[in-house]
């Protein structure tokens, strides 16, 4: 079986030695050897990258030794964020987070690292004595152990 730890080497060669801006995201290798790698750019992913990134490996691997399934794409619009970059890449960008207890929280993201993330949000609060809610601004910090899913909001 193909190792995920050399498919993860081949990537890091590929995006050093050809000066590219991919950072990767995911590399899953699943029974069968079907490889699926995920990359993704501050600018967006090119197909143009992603081939070059397939036949870059292909050209590492020998499929007479070990036959093997190659799928090398960009992470989704609209998947889950899972690693810190993909955070930074969409500061001042409206996201979406699920925390532990189900809690969903809505804002834009102002900061991430390694330990939190902060996030610009708008609730409604009801202040003592007053009929109505109003609308109220918040800065909040989220740490990452606390986040089960995070990504980034598609507006229409």
């Amino acid at each position: 079986m193909v190792q995920q730890a050399l498919i993860k080497t081949l990537v890091d060669e590929f995006i050093q030695t050809h000066g590219v801006d991919l950072f990767p995201v995911d590399v899953v290798v699943h029974p069968g050897n079907r490889i699926v790698v995920e990359v993704d750019n501050e600018k967006g992913v090119f197909i143009d990258d992603c081939v070059a990134l397939s036949k870059y490996i292909e050209s590492k691997l020998e499929r007479e030794v070990e036959d093997f399934e190659l799928e090398v794409g960009s992470c989704g619009l609209t998947s889950p964020f899972k690693v810190l970059r993909q955070y930074t890449k969409n500061i001042d960008g409206e996201i979406e987070v699920l925390r532990k207890g189900g809690v969903k929280e809505k804002g834009i993201l102002k900061s991430a690292d390694d330990d939190k993330i902060t996030l610009h949000v708008e609730r409604m609060v009801k202040p003592e004595g007053e009929k109505r809610k109003r609308k109220v601004e918040a800065l909040i910090e989220i740490p990452m152990s606390e986040i089960l899913q995070a990504k980034r909001v598609i507006k229409i």
